[in-house]
């Protein structure tokens, strides 16, 4: 039976005069001193009259030889308007709430959450603190995993939509079954038009019900022989409700850990309706926003799209027809032999970092991934080419980690100039110099940048160059 859950709330004690009774004074300065990580007996005037830190860190900054001066002078300027309304709010018997603050510290302002309220009828106020240091850098690093999984998002979907258009504008009939149902889960435009149905109808159907009802059984064991095996052969059966006979083909894979196998139709008797999304499937590669390029065994170029061309920078296809790839394409001597190698090898490569030279002399930063194809006896590869450089950055790492090694740096000739190398090298120094004065400095910046020899304007605006800075927001 499913009870309503209650919504949270606050509640009192219900006999504070008789539980827990009477409490000596010992008693009760320790219940107060442990209740936050810093706890300040104030006058009605706001003047520290004594103070406890449970927190050790905290007594290091100095909280506890403040007693004496005025609680609000402890604090930095913007935060001196939230203290006054907490010693305002506990004067006036206000219901209290939690305000975050910043105490300006050796090591850069430590944020603490306060809690003012009076002490019973005395004049006396008593303000209970706890550290916010260790929950803003939780909060940081959770915003950087929310924005890097928003960024996996975006390019999931990016390659669904590719996977979803390709697959709808293929023109051979290709099914997805679920290996444990045998049942049909997508199909393209082009298996339902070979079955003669209306798009949608074929899935969720049992698979065994595209072929001649006495043929289903040897389909279902054609199916089951292809989830024990690759390259399998393909099997002739006679499709349902027709006479013609296709040839049907299947392979297993695996996707969130759930068998499916795909399953390709092909009729054995061709007509010009078989083909009739060749027109669209070309025209498709030629406006893709993704360059892709087709070369012979010997990385000559047989054809590429509009996306190529700009890339290279060339002022059409026909000029390219016929040139080695190389000259746009790869590290000299080194990315395409290795491309090449693995395509022969392993019959596609994926996502190769590599570099794209136009003739213009622009460079771009890319990513290869292709596959082998016969061609005439012989053999050619497809190429596609996405551009990397203008990417969303990744989140940075809460670790301070060196940005680049040495041997990064060498494995840049090639792909850039000596002076950019250079440029490189001398923006990787800054920024360590840098970080090394700030951790030295426990992110003091008026103290980094004496240290750096500086002025601080200047540091802060290679700080904001370099990305970096504090990582603890005031509360608002």
């Amino acid at each position: 039976m499913n009870k309503q859950i209650a919504l949270t709330r606050q509640t009192a004690f219900t006999t504070p005069g008789v539980l827990p009774g009477v409490l000596s004074a010992g008693v009760v300065g320790s219940l107060i001193a442990a209740a936050g990580d810093v706890t300040f007996i104030l006058s009605n005037e706001g003047t520290i009259l004594d103070v406890a830190v449970s927190q050790g860190e905290l007594a290091n900054h100095g909280f506890a030889d403040w007693v004496g001066e005025a609680w609000v002078d402890t604090m930095t300027v913007e935060s001196r308007t939230k203290a006054a309304e907490m010693l305002s709010g506990a004067k006036e018997a206000a219901p209290p709430r939690w305000r975050q603050v910043n105490h300006p510290a050796a090591g850069g302002d430590v944020p603490v959450r306060y809690l003012v309220m009076a002490l019973g009828d005395s004049d006396r106020l008593i303000a209970i603190g706890r550290e916010m240091r260790a929950a803003a850098a939780m909060q940081q690093r959770l915003l950087q995993t929310q924005q890097s999984l928003e960024r996996d998002y975006i390019r999931l979907r990016q390659v669904e939509t590719r996977y979803r258009m390709l697959f709808d504008m293929a023109p051979e009939p290709v099914l997805v079954v679920d290996v444990r149902s045998r049942r049909i889960r997508e199909a393209n435009p082009a298996a339902h038009n070979l079955c003669g149905s209306r798009e949608g109808s074929l899935i969720g159907n049992a698979i065994n019900t595209i072929v001649s009802p006495d043929q289903r059984d040897d389909l279902i064991a054609y199916l089951g022989a292809a989830e024990a095996a690759d390259n399998i052969e393909p099997i002739v059966l006679r499709l349902a409700d027709r006479r013609e006979e296709a040839k049907i083909s299947a392979r297993l894979f695996r996707q969130s850990g759930t068998p499916l196998l795909i399953v390709r139709v092909e009729p054995t008797t061709v007509d010009g309706a078989e083909h009739r999304f060749d027109a669209i499937l070309t025209e498709v590669v030629e406006r893709m926003p993704d360059a892709f390029v087709l070369v012979d065994r010997d990385l000559n170029v047989l054809t590429a799209n509009a996306a190529f061309v700009e890339l290279a920078e060339m002022p059409s296809a026909t000029r390219v027809v016929g040139e080695s790839l190389s000259t746009w394409l790869g590290r000299p001597g080194i990315d395409l032999g290795l491309i090449a190698g693995q395509l022969r090898e392993h019959g596609s490569v994926r996502n190769v970092a590599t570099v794209l030279r136009g003739s213009a002399g622009a460079q771009e930063e890319v990513e290869v991934s292709g596959v082998i194809a016969p061609l005439d006896g012989s053999e050619c590869y497809g190429l596609t080419i996405r551009t990397v450089g203008r990417r969303m950055p990744n989140a940075p790492a809460p670790s301070r980690e060196i940005p680049r090694s040495v041997d990064q740096l060498t494995e840049l000739v090639g792909r850039m100039s000596l002076k950019e190398i250079v440029r490189e090298s001398t923006d990787m120094i800054e920024r360590l110099c840098i970080e090394a004065a700030l951790a030295y400095t426990s992110d003091n910046r008026a103290s980094a940048a004496e240290i750096l020899g500086v002025s601080r304007q200047s540091l802060y605006s290679k700080l904001h160059r370099h990305g970096l800075g504090n990582l603890v927001a005031s509360d608002s």
